[in-house]
């Protein structure tokens, strides 16, 4: 039995490869060959780890969303609008490591369409991303930034912006020298500047 400092060092080294397959080919280049060749060893020793692809695309979910949640973000020095705004660029892909994320999260749709198990997972993911972005919207409201004909608005403004940021990201991606960084954040500006009427 591999002592747990081995294990858990392993562990990490497994999280690495599937990470760095994930960045390079996205999940559709994600296999047990492909990650064993990226660790340099066997893929029976990854068997070990995933009996099959469905473990290895479930792990590499989990390694995608603490990769995200471990990320550096600059908080916003305010509160309401300018607190929104940190969140919405924090998504873009502004940054090479930030491209990778979206990269990575973008390739994962198409999996999470097909299987019924990773479209609960994937659509709990999005929900949770709108639950962090409402008290942001909320604020903004309450300070005078957003006005709403009803407070019930809310969570209407929450879904745009939220979908309005990922359109602007599948866009970045794929045309990156149309949406460089500059762009992306002025394209974001002149949307929040609708939203709140300036």
């Amino acid at each position: 039995m591999p002592a747990r400092g081995d294990h858990d060092a392993r562990r990490r080294d497994v999280s690495e490869a599937v990470w760095r397959v994930l960045a390079n080919r996205g999940f559709g280049g994600l296999t047990l060959r492909a990650v064993a060749a990226e660790m340099g060893a066997s893929t029976g020793l990854l068997t070990h780890y995933f009996p099959n692809k469905k473990a290895l695309v479930t792990y590499a979910l989990d390694v995608a969303d603490e990769r995200t949640a471990n990320r550096r973000v600059s908080e916003a020095k305010a509160e309401g609008l300018a607190a929104l705004r940190s969140a919405l660029l924090a998504v873009l892909p502004l940054t090479a490591d930030s491209a990778d994320m979206n990269r990575i999260w973008v390739s994962s749709w198409d999996g999470a369409l097909a299987d019924p198990e990773l479209t609960v997972r994937e659509k709990n993911r999005y929900h949770q991303w709108r639950e962090r972005l409402r008290p942001h919207v909320v604020a903004a409201v309450e300070r005078g930034e957003l006005p709403l004909p009803e407070p019930s608005d809310v969570d209407g403004v929450v879904a745009t912006v939220a979908a309005f940021t990922h359109g602007l990201v599948v866009q970045a991606l794929f045309d990156p020298e149309r949406f460089p960084p500059v762009r992306q954040t002025e394209i974001l500006d002149a949307f929040l500047a609708s939203l709140s009427g300036r």
